[in-house]
């Protein structure tokens, strides 16, 4: 509810280019209690009063020189798009094009001169009250929107959270640290991004990577641990793990489900599960592809030792046409700088301080 207190302190903006009407207009609506009334006969000063005062209405004559009413309300909406307050115009003229045209251009009320004070007062505040719930509406609605992006932040923040401590697990399950995926989805946004892809499709992949391997999880032991060569039935297993993310809703495990089943194809079409080649392989499994198999080579495994990162290099431009799109090879040797500060221990240079 709006306080009396509150709509007397309201500022009230009177334009008319007859000083003797402002005065007038002043005179009434001072003694009706309103303590912050704001007066100009001249158009000119209009917008820099305007500006300096945020008025919660106006009274504006429609037929002055310089600058008309019509042509006055047009600039002070565009200083104050979503806030412009409610338009009294004052106007001798009972011209029915006229009204229209004030309508038209933003006014909500008329008041024929010579004004009668009671009714100056009792448009006044009508107004006064309308543009005030407005504006009440408006902060309320932007608190509520503000309080909606919180709550889908923090719910966006909670998925991640369970995503990389679920995808944790699964590392720990092969003797894995935590470190793997921490540096894989940092690889895979670094390369993300110096592919061009927008900022939020970089934060997509960097966050749904880590669920690459998720199907782990359900892998026994005696296959995932094992130091020697797998069996073709063996394999078969292996293959199936990206079922556990199909049917996802949330873009985060859809992008997460690309990833799992599609960063063991290859270009060539020799890789698994479905033999894909080429730019038929989504590209969110292509880039994890490379994030992945950089780190495997540059990382200690149960079945080899981590090789130096000179070498792993050679060893995907060696695989560049076969295994890896030819054009994300490109794209990785141009961000090795952060690839390399990556796997040394760094956040990259567009990820320092932030989270996993």
């Amino acid at each position: 509810m709006i306080s009396s207190y509150n709509l007397h302190e309201a500022p009230i903006l009177i334009i008319d280019n007859e000083p003797e009407n402002c005065r007038l207009l002043s005179d009434i609506l001072k003694d009706a209690g309103y303590r912050n009334v704001i007066i100009s006969a001249d158009a000119r000063d209009v917008v820099g009063l305007y500006a300096l005062h945020r008025p919660a209405v106006v009274l504006l004559d429609v037929q002055m020189p310089h600058i008309d009413g019509y042509e006055l309300m047009s600039q002070m909406r565009l200083l104050d798009p979503n806030g412009f307050p409610p338009v009294l115009v004052l106007t001798e003229a009972t011209d029915r094009d006229i009204k229209l045209k004030a309508l038209s251009s933003g006014a909500k009320d008329f008041l024929a001169k010579p004004v009668d004070p009671a009714e100056v007062i009792a448009r006044t505040k009508n107004l006064l009250e309308i543009g005030m719930l407005h504006r009440e509406l408006r902060n309320q609605n932007r608190l509520l929107e503000e309080k909606v992006r919180e709550r889908t932040r923090q719910l966006q923040e909670s998925q991640i959270e369970v995503v990389y401590r679920l995808a944790r697990a699964c590392e720990r399950r092969d003797q894995e640290t935590g470190e793997h995926i921490l540096r894989m989805s940092r690889y895979s946004a670094a390369i993300a991004r110096g592919l061009g892809l927008p900022p939020e499709e970089c934060d997509l992949v960097r966050h749904a990577s880590p669920m690459h391997d998720i199907g782990k999880i359900a892998i026994p032991d005696s296959i995932l641990l094992k130091a020697g060569p797998l069996t073709e039935d063996e394999w078969v297993i292996m293959r199936v793990h990206a079922d556990m993310l199909s049917d996802g809703t949330s873009e985060l495990v859809k992008a997460g489900q690309v990833i799992a089943f599609t960063h063991h194809e290859r270009w060539d079409g020799t890789g698994y599960p479905s033999a894909t080649s080429g730019e038929d392989i989504p590209l969110y499994g292509r880039i994890c592809a490379m994030a992945d198999v950089f780190d495997a080579l540059t990382s200690k495994r149960v079945y080899k030792a981590a090789w130096p990162v000179n070498r792993a290099i050679d060893e995907m431009h060696r695989k560049k046409g076969n295994h890896f799109d030819p054009a994300l090879i490109d794209v990785f040797d141009s961000i090795l700088p952060e690839i390399i500060e990556i796997k040394n221990g760094g956040e990259g240079n567009r990820y320092r301080g932030a989270k996993a």
